[in-house]
């Protein structure tokens, strides 16, 4: 598929700072979601989704993502994006529309906002979930190409990794009466450089919620089934670094790319997945040695490159952002080898090495202090004025792909070219509406009309909803 749809969803952790703070996190976090809907920012659902999802729990934003809390988390999901700066943009978006209603509420001392995936004290974990748009036609029912593309998502972390201070073996009977668990392993751990990668138990699995896998395979295309799939990964980190997201999200669509074209090659299937995803993480010397299926010996670095020259000899010239992704990705390959230091702006996990490494020799803590830990996890701040990583952008060390005004312009509208664009129609004429609704990712339904579907993610359906609103309104008057 040339053309290629994209979305992330984040759910992002709740810090209170203050001691005297008067709400819980979860509290906290349902007044910033009211607060965002409150400033006509978006319509809130009024039916149940699911159990734990009911009326008033989450809704559409005017930009076409969605805002809702997920098990007490608050997440964003973008809209639907046809290229990769529009991805960045919509997700930034996301970002400053909660941590603007944070100093809206005057809450910028008390509560932080981390764009996270594990809480350090609990070792409780929350996802970065990532959607590609496939075609029917992808064999995903082909073990093999869940194999390979399993060998990619593990090995890719050595450059889209958010990196975290320790380890967590989690262990499902650990609260059983006589059950004691050996810690030793991980106690031994200073840093990796994923935060989901302790988190991943299984290879493939349907189920999100309760067990994790490299390759969710559960079928829920939210578009016309018959033409399209899509992969819905929670392997990933959260990044703050925008090359960082790009490469994840563009060499993912690639790699996606080679399997729909039979280019992506056997050997590179890996003799234990899950082993090695948590291994690559947890090396204290970044070497990444992993073992294949067929019993060669290699490293994450050079599986990468096997890949990324196979992506080169079959997808130069395929598109422009095709091209864009290949020189990036081997860009941040040649400088893999020169240390963190090299990737600093570029890949989180480095940049999060190199400053955390450089506070340590400053203030001569090892890696258990529990300041340096507080400092993890500022990094991930989304107040530019304490997040450590905002740092590097304002030194002109972070790289960037949006702009300040298109993210701005991005907190209330849609992306072209996708049926976002639509919907965020749709939810700025409800605001001004007192029709009863319904609202989906592949349609929506008005007060007791059939269902108006947008099957087709790639088309805008803005002059169609435009036309229905006006036919409703004749005929019952609710946006009057």
């Amino acid at each position: 598929m040339k053309k290629r749809i994209y979305g992330i969803e984040t759910e992002y952790g709740l810090l209170i700072k203050n001691p005297e703070f008067r709400l819980s996190a979860v509290e906290a976090a349902t007044q910033i979601k009211n607060h965002i809907f409150g400033k006509s920012l978006g319509v809130l659902d009024l039916h149940y989704r699911a159990n734990d999802e009911p009326p008033g729990n989450g809704g559409f934003l005017v930009n076409g993502g969605r805002l809702y809390l997920d098990m007490g988390h608050l997440e964003y999901a973008s809209p639907e994006c046809c290229n990769l700066v529009d991805l960045i943009t919509l997700d930034r978006a996301g970002d400053m529309l909660i941590q603007d209603a944070i100093e809206d509420l005057g809450w910028a001392d008390d509560v932080a906002m981390i764009k996270n995936n594990v809480d350090l004290e609990t070792n409780a974990t929350f996802g970065c979930h990532e959607n590609y748009l496939v075609s029917r036609s992808f064999q995903f029912e082909n073990r093999d190409n869940l194999r390979m593309l399993s060998a990619f998502l593990v090995t890719r972390q050595i450059y889209c990794g958010a990196g975290r201070i320790g380890a967590c073996n989690p262990h499902p009977f650990r609260d059983w009466d006589g059950h004691a668990p050996d810690d030793s392993e991980t106690d031994a751990v200073n840093f990796q450089i994923s935060q989901r990668a302790d988190h991943i138990p299984n290879e493939f699995y349907r189920w999100v919620q309760y067990n994790r896998a490299i390759v969710n395979t559960r079928d829920e295309p939210l578009s016309d089934p018959s033409k399209y799939r899509r992969i819905h990964l929670l392997v990933g980190d959260s990044n703050m670094c925008e090359y960082s997201t790009a490469l994840k999200m563009g060499a993912t669509a690639l790699m996606m790319e080679l399997i729909e074209l039979g280019a992506a090659k056997p050997e590179w299937i890996l003799a234990d997945s899950v082993g090695s995803m948590r291994s690559i993480s947890r090396d204290p010397e970044f070497k990444w040695e992993i073992t294949l299926a067929d019993g060669r010996h290699t490293t994450a670095l050079e599986l990468q490159w096997e890949i990324l020259n196979a992506a080169k000899e079959r997808l130069t010239g395929y598109t422009n952002e095709a091209d864009w992704v290949l020189k990036i990705w081997e860009e941040v390959m040649t400088d893999i080898p020169k240390g963190p230091e090299a990737l600093v702006g570029r890949v989180d996990w480095a940049s999060k090495w190199w400053m955390l490494t450089e506070f340590m020799k400053e203030n001569n803590l090892d890696w258990k202090d529990s300041w340096l830990k507080s400092q993890d996890l500022e990094y991930h701040n989304l107040n530019r004025r304490d997040g450590l990583y905002w740092g590097l952008e304002e030194a002109g060390m972070a790289s960037r792909l949006s702009a300040d005004a298109a993210v701005e312009r991005a907190k209330s509208s849609p992306p072209q070219g996708t049926r976002a664009n639509g919907r965020g129609e749709l939810v700025r004429a409800l605001m001004k509406s007192q029709a009863a609704y319904l609202i989906d990712w592949i349609g929506f339904r008005l007060n007791k009309e059939e269902p108006f579907l947008m099957l087709d993610p790639f088309l805008s359906y803005k002059s169609d909803i435009r036309e229905y609103l006006k036919s409703a309104a004749a005929q019952q008057n609710p946006f009057a």
